[in-house]
């Protein structure tokens, strides 16, 4: 099976994640155990049982997402050999992304996503920040906003979804004064997102060499397949361009309109969205109805990637 995956990113958790899978395969109840020690606590616990407040803490939920996606594609790769020929992660997908290509070890990335989580939370002490969602603008309505809201604080774009789906980041008052003035030009919905810090803004920087620095000391490959990453969306494969392309993210914009059209036009074959939640899969449809995303993140789901010859139920 030639395919195309794309791995979600922070607000795709959900209390009870991953435990069909720990129930139904031994290899999934194993990685389980394994990044438990690995983390020195019961990660296990938090994904089955919450509560969701701590599962949404950025340090817990960064592995947690990881784990489950990394899961997913194990077992894909194992019963079916299904591996992916092209990859792409939103945000902390990146990271689910590399490891289903080869380029980290999943216990590696474990690892450092649990420090990322760490460090993105310290920076959000230090340099207290939130993000909004603005729905129904233009990328360039959405720009104009951020300039017209920043002064002494500041409030940029943090990801740019889909067409007419933008989120911003900053500092608090800032991002307000965008998302009030989003609604005066005609915004569809602002949302304000329950978020620890300003992520993918200059106001998370204080953790960007640091963890550059961390990455730097996990073994990593050059990847055989096409990653097309958040900070330019460009097709890369070379790893001092995999360590370039996670140290930007982390105060870049994330580019997934653009990284998605690049998908499309280097790829057509099939799409899955390896990992909990459909987020990607409906971002997709605002992009190309014509591009459909086979979601992966149950037994359920899985089941008709690796036996769609059996019925559940």
């Amino acid at each position: 099976m030639d395919t195309a995956m794309i791995f979600p990113g922070q607000g795709s958790q959900f209390v009870g994640m991953g435990k069909d899978l720990a129930d139904e395969f031994s290899l999934a109840r194993e990685m389980f155990l394994e990044a438990n020690d690995i983390l020195g606590f019961n990660l296990s616990k938090v994904c089955f049982e919450g509560d969701a407040e701590t599962l949404t803490e950025t340090r817990n939920a960064q592995p947690a997402i990881l784990l489950i996606s990394s899961i997913l594609s194990a077992i894909m790769k194992e019963e079916e050999g299904i591996e992916p020929k092209m990859v792409a992660g939103h945000s902390l997908g990146e990271y689910s992304a590399l490891v289903s290509a080869g380029v980290f070890d999943w216990r590696d990335a474990l690892k450092i996503v649990r420090r990322r989580g760490e460090l993105m939370f310290e920076a959000g002490l230090k340099q207290p920040g939130t993000m909004g969602a603005i729905l129904g603008l233009s990328q360039e309505e959405v720009e104009e906003i951020c300039r017209e809201a920043s002064g002494e604080e500041i409030v940029v774009i943090a990801n740019i979804n889909s067409p007419g789906q933008i989120v911003v980041s900053g500092h608090i008052g800032a991002v307000k004064k965008a998302m009030g003035f989003a609604t005066e030009k005609g915004a569809r919905k602002v949302v304000q997102l329950n978020v620890s810090g300003a992520f993918h803004s200059p106001l998370v920087a204080s953790a960007q060499n640091e963890l550059t620095s961390y990455i730097r000391e996990f073994p990593m490959n050059d990847s055989p397949v096409g990653i097309i990453c958040n900070a330019d969306a460009k097709i890369i494969h070379k790893k001092e361009e995999i360590i370039d392309a996670l140290s930007r993210q982390l105060t870049s914009p994330v580019r997934w309109l653009e990284s998605m059209r690049v998908l499309i036009d280097n790829w057509n074959g099939s799409v899955l969205e390896v990992g909990p939640g459909r987020v990607l899969a409906g971002l997709m449809k605002r992009i190309d109805r014509a591009v459909p995303v086979q979601t992966v993140g149950t037994v359920e789901e899985l089941m008709k990637v690796i036996a769609p010859e059996i019925e559940m139920g």
